[in-house]
């Protein structure tokens, strides 16, 4: 009988804050409450997206401001065109309409879109160069795999290669090797982040605080696989620790890159429909010399392991797919927040596995000896170098 008598106190000691604040906030929109009544809210329509079809563009936009909004036209490059607006052109907080317009467009010509509300207001996006808008079919679906398969799987799988390398290492230059791979996952984390605000930028309304969203969806990343990391170590016995530990490491490794990898697939698949990637070999190499070094990252903490060829495949393979997940994502269903979101999620990775990279390595007590400040250095020059190239 105490302990429900308790258990009441304790429940009702939780909800009297949240009755008392939900009161608060009732009174403040109550009808007739003018407390709130000042200034006027400024309509906010986000163009998202544009693509180009048969005689048609198509503008993707979404309401952003605080309240209601009326699509009255729509224009391209200043000059006002009949559109039709799926499904409605009343638009709630946060919804979303298809604008079509009949257009005989020219390829590589650049245009601008514009979408008027009702109040007058004019909001636009526009588009470099203008490209047929890919289709999900089979042919576009493939090449775009092939694409994924090029910048992802096979640079990561060559990278592993460097296995019997690191083997004949000494201890030093084995830390050195180890720290590189922090270095290069360092870079893969702060330009996933950077690659991230600029999409907020662009293409992401102030409403939604991208930077704010960047920032929580990468601590809850690193968190999360922390988490994860520290459950997979502890399920091993003590006698296998050290194997063990190397393995989880260059699982969490894979993992991390693979969410990087998931990231750069859809900024691949999103350019290739805003017309802004010619596929050429210069930029297939460039991916390639990037990737490689990712190879590298995984394969380090399991150098002094015997691991089974079937295992570095494995960890190959879960490290560069999800490029080609990201392809088609971006190339069919891409959206600026979708793609914030994974940039922020792999960033997180990224960060969380070079944690498990030192703690692996001997923790703060090797952080400053020369081989891991050099490796961290020559990583993060290294992965700058070879970014130039994209």
């Amino acid at each position: 009988m105490q302990a429900t008598a308790s258990t009441g106190k304790i429940v009702a000691s939780a909800l009297i804050p949240l009755v008392i604040l939900g009161g608060m906030i009732a009174f403040l929109f109550w009808p007739g409450n003018d407390i709130l009544n000042f200034g006027t809210p400024l309509p906010d329509v986000t163009v998202e997206r544009i693509e180009f079809g048969e005689r048609l563009i198509t503008a993707h936009i979404r309401n952003t401001g605080p309240e209601t909004v009326d699509i009255a036209q729509a224009d391209v490059n200043d000059r006002i065109r009949p559109a039709a607006i799926e499904p409605s052109k009343t638009l709630e907080r946060y919804g979303a309409a298809r604008v079509v317009i009949p257009y005989d467009w020219n390829e590589g010509q650049p245009y601008e879109v514009g979408i008027t509300t009702s109040d007058g207001t004019r909001f636009a996006g526009s588009v470099e160069a203008a490209t047929m808008t890919p289709k999900p079919d089979a042919g576009q679906v493939s090449l775009l795999a092939l694409l994924g398969t090029y910048v992802g799987i096979i640079p990561v799988l060559i990278g592993l290669l460097w296995l019997p390398f690191l083997k004949q290492l000494s201890q030093g230059k084995y830390m050195f090797f180890i720290s590189l791979t922090a270095g290069l996952l360092l870079f893969l984390g702060i330009d996933a982040v950077v690659e991230a605000n600029e999409i907020s930028a662009q293409t992401v309304a102030g409403s939604v605080g991208g930077a704010v969203l960047i920032a929580t969806v990468t601590v809850i990343s690193f968190l999360g696989l922390l988490y994860v990391s520290e459950r997979l170590v502890e399920r091993n016995n003590q006698q296998k620790a050290t194997i063990a530990g190397a393995s989880s490491v260059a699982l969490m490794i894979a993992i991390g890159i693979g969410l990087h990898n998931l990231g750069e697939g859809l900024a691949i698949g999103g350019a290739m429909v805003a017309g802004e990637v010619a596929l050429s070999t210069f930029l297939i190499v460039g991916f390639t010399l990037h990737n490689t070094t990712e190879g590298l990252s995984i394969v380090a903490p399991v150098a002094r392991q015997k691991p089974k060829l079937a295992y570095l495949a494995l960890l190959g393979f879960i490290a560069g797919a999800p490029a080609i997940a990201g392809a088609w994502i971006g190339g069919f269903v891409a959206s600026p927040i979708a793609s914030v979101v994974f940039l922020a999620v792999g960033a997180g990775a990224v960060f969380q596995v070079v944690y498990a990279i030192f703690k692996f390595a001997g923790g703060k007590e090797k952080l400053l000896s020369g081989p891991v400040v050099a490796g961290i250095a020559a990583g993060m020059i290294l992965m700058y170098l070879t970014a130039l190239l994209i």
